[in-house]
C-alpha cells in the first residue's frame, strides 16, 4: 500500500480522487490547500503527489517547483490534475518539476493508469540498477548507484526520469527510439499525442548534457520519429 497526497481546492474533485485511489489500496491524504499540501509533503513524505494548478494563495506550479527544491521532497513523484490543457501551461507544468500531467475533465481510468505507472516506476528499479556492470557506449558511462552519467570525465547528476530516458536511448544506441516506445518504458504508459511529456525532459536532458560537454550533441531528434543517441558525440558547428 503506497501513501498518496491529493491537492485540490475543488472538494468535488478531491473527494472523487480520493475515493478511487483508496478503492486501488492506497492511503490517501487529501488537502484543499497548497500551503497546507507543501506542508504534508515535507511531513509525511508520501510515495505520490496529485496536485491542482488553480488553488488560492499559492498555485500548483509553486507548489511543485518547492517540492523539488527541497531536499526531503525533491524526489517524490508528481502528478498535475488541472483544468489547464494547453501546450503552455503543459510546458509550465514539466519546467515546475512535474512527472505527469493529467487535464481536467478526466477519465478515472486513466487517472488510474497513471497513478499506476508513477508509482511502479518510483518503486522498481530500472533494469540498468540490476546490472551489476556500469553502462558505457562511446562517451557515456551511466552511473546507476547514483544516478548519474558520466561524459568524459564530467560527472553530472539526473533526475529519475532523465536517468531512465538516458537509459532507454543508451540501450538502443544508435538507433531511432519512438516518442511512444519512451513513453511506454519510463512512464509505463503510451499515448500518441503526449509528445510533449517527452520533449520537454529531453530538452532538460540534452541540456544538461551539451552544459557539461558545449561542443558536443549528444541526442538527436529525429523529427517525425523520435529520439537517437549518438554516443560518441556530433560536433556542434563552431560560433561566428
Amino acid at each position: 500500500m503506497s501513501k498518496i497526497l491529493v491537492v485540490d481546492d475543488d472538494p468535488a474533485i478531491l473527494e472523487l480522487v480520493k475515493i478511487n485511489i483508496e478503492l486501488m489500496g492506497h492511503e490517501v491524504l487529501a488537502t484543499l490547500d497548497g500551503i497546507k499540501g507543501f506542508a504534508l509533503a515535507k511531513q509525511e513524505l508520501p510515495d505520490l503527489i496529485i496536485l491542482d494548478v488553480m488553488m488560492p494563495e499559492v498555485d500548483g506550479f509553486t507548489v511543485a517547483q518547492r517540492i523539488r527544491q527541497n531536499e526531503d521532497t525533491k524526489d517524490i513523484p508528481i502528478l498535475m490534475l488541472t483544468a489547464l490543457g494547453m501546450l503552455q501551461d503543459k510546458v509550465q507544468g514539466f519546467n515546475s518539476g512535474v512527472d505527469d500531467y493529467l487535464v481536467k475533465p478526466f477519465e478515472l481510468e486513466e487517472l488510474k493508469v497513471r497513478v499506476k505507472a508513477l508509482l511502479r516506476r518510483s518503486s522498481s528499479t530500472p533494469e540498468s540498477l540490476k546490472k551489476p556492470e556500469i553502462l558505457t557506449v562511446g562517451d557515456i558511462t551511466l552511473l546507476p548507484e547514483n544516478l548519474s552519467v558520466k561524459i568524459k570525465e564530467k560527472e553530472i547528476k539526473l533526475t529519475p526520469i532523465e536517468f531512465e530516458i538516458l537509459n532507454c536511448l543508451v540501450q538502443n544506441h544508435g538507433q531511432t527510439v519512438a516518442s511512444g516506445t519512451l513513453l511506454q518504458e519510463v512512464w509505463g504508459y503510451s499515448e500518441d499525442d503526449d509528445v510533449e511529456t517527452i520533449r520537454v525532459h529531453i530538452r532538460h536532458l540534452r541540456s544538461k548534457l551539451e552544459k557539461a560537454v558545449p561542443d558536443k550533441k549528444y541526442v538527436e531528434t529525429i523529427y517525425g520519429g523520435g529520439y537517437k543517441l549518438i554516443a560518441e558525440g556530433m560536433n556542434k558547428p563552431a560560433k561566428k
